[in-house]
């Protein structure tokens, strides 16, 4: 960007026309989302073998499993928030180099609150359930949805509604409708039941290893941003 005034020969329209530009240019300056979506997806990888490792399954003679995924509490609460706190220093850093606002705050709250609503639901179901059967077999549609929804992938998705919000960014925004629409609703809604031992740990991976495509958006976005700036 420059900072060299520009004439305008006195037309106000003109003049409007040269502060929308200016704006819109100081907001494509702005985005980092490919940062985001590369710092986001590494973690989603990273993830795998703690929840794998930190699992705990019990099968039963009738073929029946008990587990509790333990490795998710012990590493998603601190790998998100630290995931989200890198991300807003890469955007004021990247903002600062520029002589511009940066704007990541209402994105890292956002994070930081999605956080704290996926660690305390997986909390009160880890109490809650070993104590009370689950309402119903085989469990309705709406219910395997809402645990989609408190996991830490679709809080992620939840997350990166609020930064496409903040970057005005509609690619963002359809990449994410499609990632939730992904997590939520288009991958098997029964992975890891009616499996013993290793493979149920496996099949509770499939989710995550997916789920890893923000990688693929965060190669996009770096390629758009590149391309923009030649």
């Amino acid at each position: 960007m420059t900072t060299e005034p520009v004439a305008t020969g006195g037309d106000p329209r003109r003049l409007l026309s040269d502060i929308r530009s200016l704006a819109h240019q100081v907001r494509l300056d702005q985005r980092m989302t490919w940062v985001a979506l590369l710092v986001l997806g590494a973690v989603t990888l990273v993830g795998i073998p703690f929840d794998w490792l930190g699992m705990t399954v019990r099968c039963h003679p009738d073929t029946s499993c008990e587990f509790a995924r333990q490795g998710v509490l012990y590493y998603w609460p601190p790998a998100l928030l630290l995931a989200y706190a890198a991300i807003a220093v890469c955007y004021v850093r990247a903002a600062r180099s520029r002589g511009l606002g940066a704007r990541a705050l209402p994105y890292a709250i956002a994070g930081a609150a999605t956080t704290v609503v996926f660690t305390a639901a997986w909390i009160a179901a880890a109490l809650y359930f070993p104590h009370h059967p689950l309402p119903q077999q085989p469990l309705p549609y709406w219910w395997l949805v809402l645990d989609r929804l408190v996991s830490p992938w679709s809080m992620i998705g939840i997350a990166l509604v609020v930064l496409a919000r903040v970057e005005r960014n509609i690619g963002l925004l359809l990449f994410t409708l499609a990632y939730l629409a992904l997590v939520l609703l288009a991958l098997p809604m029964n992975e890891g039941w009616g499996l013993a031992g290793w493979a149920l740990q496996a099949r509770f991976a499939v989710p995550q290893v997916i789920s890893g495509a923000l990688l693929l958006g965060a190669a996009g976005f770096f390629r758009a941003a590149r391309r923009r700036q030649r």
